[in-house]
């Protein structure tokens, strides 16, 4: 199995992650003054050399004001549509 990290779903997901924070109105920075993170740790993230567990976000999403199952709805969405 390859590792999910170099496929084009996770490639959709670090898309949604970094469309959901521009939606929010908000910087890397500020995002990661919401978390209480620095914002090299947003960038990585974003840029798939940090992996998310489902705990961190969960609070990635609170800080865009979105539910978890918003995201993960948006995700879904995007991938379907990509499969088209």
């Amino acid at each position: 199995m390859q590792k999910s990290t170099f496929t084009s779903d996770y490639r959709v997901f670090l898309r949604t992650l970094k469309d959901c924070r521009e939606r929010a109105g908000l910087s890397q920075m500020k995002l990661a003054e919401k978390l209480g993170q620095s914002q090299s740790f947003v960038s990585k993230c974003e840029r798939g050399e940090t992996r998310l567990d489902i705990v961190q976000l969960r609070m990635f999403c609170r800080a865009f004001g979105i539910t978890l199952p918003s995201f993960v709805a948006d995700y879904e969405a995007r991938l379907a549509a990509k499969k088209k």
